[in-house]
């Protein structure tokens, strides 16, 4: 009977083995910049930063759509002297290209904190946490359509395939939590434009990529143990180690056999630790209030809140929360701005107040990194009479905890909110930032693929020093 060759095998028995010789370089130059690829290394055991860090995890709120930065945390009054006048300024090509008059926003501004940061109507619970937010009012974004500012935010670059942010965080940390994933998306009912490769390793080893968590009471499918004695599903685990074993020692070292082996071994602890982790009942009825779970409209991202902070006790790396489906199209009010952003923020405030109320009574805030924010701003101008249209020249995010400023105002926009006019601060500088507070310096974090050292950050970013 004839058995095929493997790749790796034709390679060796061609050309009197040259290919494997080509082969082998290869794979070397590949791991040169990678040790948890060396043979036999955990690839989620802890590593050592650059430098001293201030931030261990970071959470991630996104808010899928694109927040309107004038309704929100850049108030702007010179929006209400034009208000339903032809739009004063040039005015850039939108997504729609459907252009209506000046909108002023339809929530009045409050300053909160000792900062005195105002901040709109639309988030009080955030508000009152105010002294603890670094506010950053001129971003800019490469991309006005949906599906590639999505990969550029996640991954810094506007095309699918790349690393994201939170693989990157976990191969330069590890994990210090051997019972879940590095790095967890935690899902509200709704996966952003791009879909699951928001959140892909890309060329990383495949350890790196996220774990989506659903929403309800099974977040992770099949993870209740089978029926069958602890007896049997050792000896089939110990089954699977023997076959492992049997193929590295035929075909070498290979990520995807490596990161299979692994998720095996992860999801056998898994069957423990998720039903634990998602066991609210174990936390106090004052803390489910906190973050707004004995609330319809606020119980579903108040319960992912509350999971995010029990993950980065855990020593999870990376949590990116996403926006739950409020039957209509997230935070992309092209039309019905007032009921559409109403809406998206009286779900996601009260959990995002008690998610920093949490973490600084618990000490966690000084090294763990909350970053809020959406792929893109929205425009001063209306889309048709009652919305809002993309707007990637000039928006808000806010950091918080880990190492930032807390009550500081960095950047802003012109007098309307439409461009970044001082400070402006690209997506590459955000990442920049991030890994500085974890403890990297952004331009070594490497990993050798394709015949050179890529990162994150490629050949950009900057620090964004006035928020550290």
């Amino acid at each position: 009977m004839h058995v095929p060759l493997s790749r790796r095998e034709l390679l060796l028995r061609s050309a009197n083995g040259f290919g494997a010789a080509a082969l082998a370089a290869l794979l070397a130059d590949d791991t040169r910049a990678a040790d948890a690829r060396a043979p036999g290394a955990d690839p989620m055991a802890p590593k050592k930063p650059h430098f001293a860090p201030k931030a261990k995890s970071v959470i991630f709120l996104f808010m899928d759509g694109g927040p309107s930065q004038i309704d929100t945390f850049d108030p702007k009054p010179a929006l209400e002297k034009y208000h339903g006048k032809p739009f004063p300024g040039k005015t850039e090509p939108t997504q729609f290209n459907n252009v209506g008059n000046t909108l002023a926003s339809p929530w009045k501004f409050k300053k909160y904190g000792q900062c005195g940061l105002p901040v709109s109507d639309l988030f009080p619970h955030v508000g009152a946490c105010a002294d603890d937010l670094a506010v950053i009012r001129s971003v800019v974004a490469n991309f006005s359509e949906h599906t590639n500012a999505n990969y550029f935010w996640h991954s810094g670059s506007g095309l699918q395939g790349r690393p994201s942010f939170g693989s990157w965080v976990t191969y330069g940390l590890g994990s210090e939590c051997r019972d879940l994933p590095g790095f967890v998306v935690l899902g509200s009912g709704m996966i952003p434009p791009g879909g699951a490769d928001c959140f892909g390793n890309g060329f990383l080893p495949a350890s790196y990529q996220g774990s989506v968590f659903k929403h309800g009471p099974h977040p992770v499918a099949d993870i209740a143990p089978p029926t069958e004695s602890a007896k049997t599903q050792k000896a089939k685990r110990d089954l699977l180690r023997k076959l492992d074993a049997g193929t590295k020692e035929k075909y070498g070292d290979a990520d995807p056999l490596d990161a299979a082996i692994a998720n095996y071994e992860l999801a056998f602890r898994m069957q423990t630790a998720v039903p634990d982790l998602t066991d609210l009942s174990k936390e106090t009825t004052e803390t489910q209030k906190l973050y707004g779970i004995d609330d319809k409209k606020t119980e579903v991202f108040g319960r992912q809140c509350l999971l995010a902070r029990r993950l980065v006790q855990r020593g999870v790396r990376f949590v990116e929360l996403l926006c739950q489906n409020l039957g209509h199209d997230r935070w992309d009010q092209h039309a019905n701005l007032k009921k559409g952003h109403e809406d998206n923020a009286r779900a996601v405030d009260k959990p995002i107040g008690g998610l920093l109320t949490d973490l600084k009574r618990l000490g966690l805030l000084n090294e763990t990194l909350v970053i809020w924010g959406g792929e893109f701003g929205r425009t001063p101008m209306a889309q048709g009479t009652d919305g809002r249209d993309h707007n990637p020249f000039g928006f808000s995010m806010w950091m918080a905890g880990g190492g930032t400023k807390g009550g500081a105002v960095v950047g802003a926009t012109d007098d309307f909110g439409y461009h970044a006019v001082q400070d402006k601060v690209q997506v590459h500088d955000l990442h920049a930032t991030a890994l500085h507070l974890l403890g990297f310096d952004h331009k070594k974090l490497t990993y050798r693929f394709g015949g050179r050292d890529m990162r994150l950050t490629d050949v950009h970013g900057e620090l964004i020093e006035k928020v550290l």
